[in-house]
């Protein structure tokens, strides 16, 4: 989340994270240049109008640099005009809002950004008996509501993304966990091992294997 307005920066931060979001927060362009040069984001919620390096020359130089992720682009801006629009679209922006926003749009905005990235048409997840409601944040096994913490769900939304395929700890901290997280703590197998007992409860088959040396991977039927 990248704004020279220091309060709403952290309002929006505040409510993504609710959401389950990692949220990193820059008050300037530079600032978050230097965070997106080092850190895989999929998704930059990026301020046009900043003083010194603005949002457009962020946008230009995110897309110049050989990023992988390559970030999605959502500007936020209070130049509503069709120029102003299109300038930011052709800078290399995905998609525009413009201030004052709803929370809730701005919601449905990232939401539908993060799922081009697995071509999924909607904010519903399906593998195999998992369903996952990203837009009414409810998560069910079956017939089976899970009852999971913000963190537990944004867990297993990553994981659902990306079926099948084996998770290293650090690809698992930088996506759902935000810069603060300490790479030498447990809290990436703790939040893992919590989420599987809560996916298979008495008989039920697990659904997340551990991969020695690798990481984790949610299987796929």
């Amino acid at each position: 989340m990248v704004d020279d307005e220091v309060e709403l920066a952290e309002a929006v931060a505040r409510g993504l994270r609710r959401e389950g979001y990692a949220v990193d927060v820059a008050n300037d362009g530079d600032e978050a240049l230097a965070k997106a040069y080092v850190n895989g984001y999929d998704l930059l919620c990026l301020d046009i109008t900043m003083p010194g390096t603005d949002g457009r020359e962020v946008c230009r130089r995110v897309r110049a640099a050989d990023l992988d992720p390559q970030p999605r682009v959502l500007m936020l801006t209070a130049r509503d005009s069709l120029d102003d629009r299109v300038a930011g679209l052709d800078d290399g922006a995905d998609d525009y809002l413009v201030k004052p926003f709803a929370f809730p749009e701005l919601l449905a905005r990232v939401r539908s950004l993060l799922r081009r990235d697995t071509s999924a048409a909607s904010a519903l997840f399906t593998v195999g008996e998992l369903e996952l409601d990203d837009a009414r944040h409810e998560a069910r096994r079956g017939e089976r509501r899970l009852d999971l913490t913000a963190k537990e769900f944004a867990l297993l939304r990553y994981f659902m993304t990306r079926p099948g395929e084996v998770l290293s700890q650090e690809t698992l901290l930088e996506h759902v966990w935000d810069e603060h997280a300490d790479p030498f703590t447990n809290t990436v197998r703790v939040t893992v091992g919590t989420l599987r007992r809560k996916l298979a409860i008495d008989d039920e088959e697990p659904l997340i294997e551990t991969v020695i040396g690798r990481g984790y991977r949610l299987l796929s039927p």
